[in-house]
């Protein structure tokens, strides 16, 4: 079978309607394949008409001619013709127009009568004209068609020199720029090496250009490290800012009891993270902080009476937590973080006598503070937030009226309270926990029916009030915590006996309520310990 022009069918008609004189060349070569080696010629078409020279080559004078600047045009038949037919006469015309034959070897190639017939008309038409072999599978002898090996006008039979595609031997890229030399009529070592040079020329070009695209490319990150770095550190100042909120200004807040100035300050903390469009991609640190800004508004939603609110807030806290404490379980400040969502929760539910609801999470948060102080058992802060945890469930076990043995909760609160107190005496944080605890240990010795007892632990607790109190006068937190003691001092006063110093305490309490609700009217605490300290017999 013959192979097709590049082109179409009318292209192909062209040639035979316009015809040409003859000898007259029009193409490079003429390709003649078998239809089986189709995917191959076709591959080596389009390689050998856009291969362009070496420019350094192009215009020397050959025994081809003048070495062009491309191969093209090579005709390339795409039709396969009936096995009854001859060669039809636009391929008669292109094997006479063309400048050399290149003849695709294969096995399926040797038995193609219609490659066979190429050869030897392109033979007598030109038996001045190069005949090029190319070898693509198979052995010589079983893939040189037998027109290849007939004498020439001359009578001389020799073996075509093949390029030989084959992967053991010359392999496609020489093959092919053996087919160029023949074509071309150059030296094939000189075709090497231009050919070489050109790419090693490529090579140079790909390499400063990916150079300089590395040197873009470095620039843009250490731009786009230096921009990260600045936001960092912007975050980092944020947050420091946000950090002194949570803390010394608190609890400088707290201490004069302005409760909508709290308020602002955490809605304003809270207000920065929510600037973030995807809080799951914040550090772990700001989730954190994230988490204390929760804890902080449910707090002051709680004091204020919105309790809807604050439940809902420690619950998103809780949900924080929770997702912090599960990537690190082992991580203290994490245990320890999530440690507060349990007690806030518990606490909501507390204050609303729900205490069967309140008890299940006041136990995680005591088994929370244990695996702290297992992890650091000489951290006082750890310790002190097991003291808490058991305090809370002394404060279920006395609103329950429960049995001695769940009392036993509160002594071993005062004794990790106390415990605590005297490796840091002078810590009036500690002071006041301590004072705390005295007071619950009170309530639950009353239940018991131990009064004088209870009276003793009600007298170490005024005294450390009013130690803090005479420390700072002004702090709101110590005069509530004045108030409470003298409170409930008041009533184990009047079941020993001993009412005129009862309502001696209640006058008092009364006046200093007065001042605090006169600092901040929105306090609802405040308001409650009023109404209590307004009853005339208070119970």
């Amino acid at each position: 079978m013959g192979t097709g022009l590049h082109g179409d069918a009318d292209a192909r008609q062209a040639i035979v309607k316009t015809g040409g004189a003859p000898g007259e060349r029009r193409y490079r070569a003429f390709i003649s394949y078998s239809h089986s080696d189709e995917a191959a010629a076709r591959r080596l078409h389009r390689w050998l008409e856009s291969y362009r020279i070496p420019r350094r080559l192009v215009g020397q004078g050959t025994a081809r001619g003048e070495v062009p600047r491309r191969l093209a045009p090579i005709f390339r038949d795409r039709l396969e013709f009936p096995a009854a037919s001859s060669l039809n006469a636009a391929i008669e015309e292109a094997l006479a127009m063309s400048d050399a034959l290149l003849v695709l070897c294969s096995p399926a190639a040797r038995a193609s009568l219609w490659v066979n017939a190429e050869i030897r008309l392109f033979r007598r038409l030109h038996p001045d004209r190069p005949i090029i072999a190319a070898l693509l599978t198979g052995e010589p002898a079983d893939a040189f068609p037998e027109a290849l090996l007939e004498p020439d006008a001359a009578g001389i039979a020799d073996e075509p020199v093949a390029a030989d595609f084959r992967r053991s031997h010359d392999g496609a890229k020489l093959a092919r720029l053996k087919i160029v030399a023949g074509l071309t009529g150059l030296a094939l070592d000189e075709l090497i090496q231009r050919e070489a040079q050109r790419q090693l020329r490529r090579v140079i070009a790909v390499t400063v250009a990916s150079l300089a695209f590395a040197l873009i490319m470095a620039m843009l990150l250490i731009f786009a490290i230096l921009a990260r770095r600045e936001a960092e550190h912007q975050r980092r100042q944020a947050e420091g800012l946000i950090e002194f909120m949570l803390t010394d200004l608190r609890t400088r807040l707290q201490g004069v009891g302005r409760l909508e100035i709290l308020q602002s300050v955490n809605a304003r903390a809270l207000a920065y993270y929510g600037e973030q469009s995807d809080l799951n991609r914040l550090p772990a640190e700001s989730l954190e902080r994230r988490a204390r800004v929760l804890h902080a508004m449910g707090e002051d939603d709680h004091k204020r009476g919105d309790y809807a609110a604050a439940l809902a807030t420690f619950r998103e806290a809780h949900r924080v937590t929770a997702t912090l404490l599960a990537a690190k379980p082992g991580d203290p400040l994490r245990i320890f973080a999530h440690a507060q969502s349990e007690f806030w929760l518990g606490y909501v539910d507390f204050v609303r006598f729900r205490y069967a609801r309140a008890l299940p999470r006041f136990v995680a948060y005591r088994d929370l503070a244990r695996r702290l102080v297992a992890i650091s058992p000489e951290d006082l802060k750890y310790r002190r937030e097991l003291g808490y945890a058991e305090g809370n469930l002394c404060t279920i076990a006395v609103a329950r009226k429960g049995p001695p043995a769940d009392l036993d909760a509160c002594a071993a609160a005062l004794a990790t309270m106390e415990h605590i107190a005297r490796s840091s005496p002078g810590d009036p944080g500690i002071q006041s926990d301590l004072a705390n605890r005295h007071a619950w240990m009170a309530d639950a010795l009353r239940l018991t029916g131990h009064d004088e007892e209870a009276m003793a632990h009600r007298d170490r607790q005024r005294a450390i009030i009013d130690r803090l109190l005479a420390a700072d006068p002004k702090n709101a937190s110590y005069r509530q915590d004045w108030i409470l003691s003298r409170y409930s001092t008041s009533e184990l006063l009047r079941a020993l006996g001993k009412p005129a110093e009862a309502d001696a305490m209640i006058a008092e309490s009364r006046r200093v309520i007065d001042g605090l609700i006169a600092s901040d009217p929105e306090n609802e605490d405040w308001r409650v310990w009023r109404e209590k300290l307004n009853q005339p017999d208070p119970q």
